[in-house]
């Protein structure tokens, strides 16, 4: 099932724990290890179960050949409260508009979920990042969990959207 589509873009549902959604996850985690030296054991915890209806879901994002070149999971932290996790796109689809795309279908997701609270977490050094959130209406809050990886936590009413 597609949820969003272009000429260049699709978005759809995969299995958080398949082969595809594993390469892509790699790719993430070596870019922000590059970034900023990330280290999962002192991230917090976020397992492929937690991807997967109801509790979840990733979505992967694919070139106009089909390609996936990208990804971005939520999960419900709470019955109202969903959280957004590992969205990342390849170089390739970045500065086209995949990433605002691929931010409202996981915001729209997590409704569907029955969410009507979004958070996430970021980095300081994902400037690009910061810049998508701001500029979807994201607000900075207070720290909500334990990732002492992240600079920047961000939450959004979804209940209007």
């Amino acid at each position: 099932m597609t949820l969003a589509a272009d000429d260049d873009v699709t978005i759809e549902p995969a299995d958080a724990t398949s082969d595809e959604v594993g390469e892509l996850l790699a790719s993430y985690l070596a870019e922000i290890n590059a970034a900023f030296g990330y280290d999962k054991t002192r991230d917090a915890p976020a397992e492929p179960d937690h991807f997967t209806p109801p509790q979840g879901l990733m979505l992967v994002v694919r070139d106009g050949a089909g390609v996936a070149k990208g990804c971005g999971a939520i999960r419900l932290l709470d019955p109202a409260t969903a959280e957004i996790k590992r969205m990342w796109l390849h170089p390739s689809m970045r500065g086209r508009g995949a990433g605002w795309r691929l931010l409202t279908e996981l915001e729209r997701q997590a409704v569907v979920l029955g969410a009507t609270r979004g958070v996430l977490d970021t980095n300081e050094t994902l400037t690009s990042a910061l810049a998508l959130y701001r500029a979807a209406g994201w607000a900075e809050v207070p720290q909500y969990n334990d990732n002492d990886q992240a600079t920047h936590w961000f939450a959004k009413d979804l209940a209007g959207d």
